[in-house]
């Protein structure tokens, strides 16, 4: 399999084949979804809390006596169906991480990341580099190499401030929304990984049009397709 690399200008610059891993990668669908589940849920933070009766404040004594009064006996104005009462079964906070093999997190974007070369809508480019930071020269770059799906993904090999804060007023467009991404993270010659936000199956499967640069393709095949 392989992609044209264009340059600033949507000129063909060469052309890049894909690495066997990549071109190979098969995912079921049932992979894919517990993958992409799993990613949502390790998003939750499952700080959600409400307090039962026995927690909120007051209602230590009984409101009114037991009989004779002609209303229905209650020992406690902290009841659940009382204003300002406890919550029945109240959300507490929980840890809702979800674990996935590594194998099948790396074939399911693998097999995500395949899927939408062959339906055409990766777009391989030399890089992506801005002067200053403008949504102007953003959307110019955009016009110019034909993305003008809904919603593009844009991975860089690591995080460049110009060319983030440049896609940045298009995150919310409604005409065009641009996320940027990462690839993963590699290695340093030390030995130290370089922590950067990589994307996820998530985001490849979420995207109209996906504009990945020579680097972060390079660094894909070499961390994720071994």
């Amino acid at each position: 399999m392989e992609l044209k690399i264009l340059d600033a200008k949507g000129k063909a610059k060469g052309k890049h084949t894909l690495s066997e891993q990549i071109a190979n990668a098969r995912v079921r669908r049932s992979v894919l979804h517990r993958v992409v589940v799993a990613e949502q849920a390790n998003k939750r933070q499952g700080t959600h809390s409400a307090k039962t009766r026995a927690e909120v404040r007051g209602g230590g004594r009984k409101p009114y006596r037991q009989k004779k009064t002609g209303r229905a006996r209650q020992g406690s104005i902290r009841a659940p169906h009382f204003t300002h009462g406890g919550v029945v079964h109240p959300p507490k906070p929980r840890d809702y991480s979800l674990k996935v093999n590594r194998r099948e997190r790396r074939l399911a974007i693998l097999g995500a990341l395949r899927a939408r070369v062959e339906d055409g809508d990766v777009i391989l480019v030399n890089e992506i580099k801005f002067d200053e930071p403008k949504t102007k020269h953003a959307v110019e770059f955009l016009n110019t190499i034909g993305a003008d799906a809904k919603r593009i993904l844009i991975i860089l090999p690591e995080v460049d401030d110009v060319v983030v804060k440049s896609f940045r007023n298009l995150r919310n467009d409604p005409d065009r929304r641009v996320e940027v991404r990462t690839a993963p993270a590699s290695v340093k010659p030390g030995g130290e990984p370089v922590r950067t936000q990589a994307f996820s199956a998530r985001d490849l499967l979420l995207a109209g049009k996906i504009i990945v640069t020579q680097e972060a393709m390079n660094r894909i095949e070499e961390v994720w397709a071994k």
